[in-house]
C-alpha cells in the first residue's frame, strides 16, 4: 500500500525513476480498487444502463478511473526512465497487440544499474 501512496504523493511527477517494485504495486492496488469500486457501483445500484442493459460498472468506478489517469501515466513514465528509455516510448502502446507486449516486456525489465540520464537509481 506504501507504494501506491507514494505514487499518489507523485501525482503528476514525470521525473525520475520508479522500480519495478513500485510500478507493479502500484497497477495491484489500482486493479484492487478498481474492482472495489466495480463491486461498490452494483450494489448502491449506480451502474450505468444502455438500451436496458445494466453495465457492470458506474459513477465511482468512473470517478477513479479519472482520478488514476495522471498518476498511472506519471509512473509508466518513471519506470520507463528506470530503464533508460524516454517516457515518449509510452506511446508504443498505441501499435495494436505489439505496442502492449513490448511495455510489459519494457515493465519488467530491471532497472538500469547505477545512475542515468533521469537520475539515480531508485534501488540503491
Amino acid at each position: 500500500m506504501e507504494w501506491f501512496i507514494k505514487c499518489l504523493k507523485q501525482y503528476a511527477d514525470f521525473n525520475g525513476r520508479a522500480r519495478r517494485k513500485e510500478y507493479w504495486m502500484f497497477t495491484l492496488f489500482c486493479l484492487i480498487f478498481f474492482i472495489v469500486a466495480a463491486i461498490l457501483d452494483n450494489l448502491l445500484g449506480t451502474t450505468f444502463k444502455f438500451a436496458g442493459v445494466s453495465a457492470p460498472y458506474g459513477w465511482m468506478y468512473l470517478l477513479f478511473a479519472f482520478a488514476m489517469i495522471l498518476p498511472s501515466l506519471s509512473v509508466c513514465v518513471r519506470r520507463l526512465h528506470d530503464i533508460g528509455k524516454s517516457g515518449w516510448y509510452y506511446f508504443i502502446a498505441f501499435i495494436p497487440v505489439v505496442g502492449g507486449i513490448i511495455l510489459l516486456i519494457w515493465f519488467c525489465t530491471d532497472s538500469q544499474p547505477g545512475e542515468n540520464e533521469y537520475g539515480a537509481n531508485p534501488k540503491e
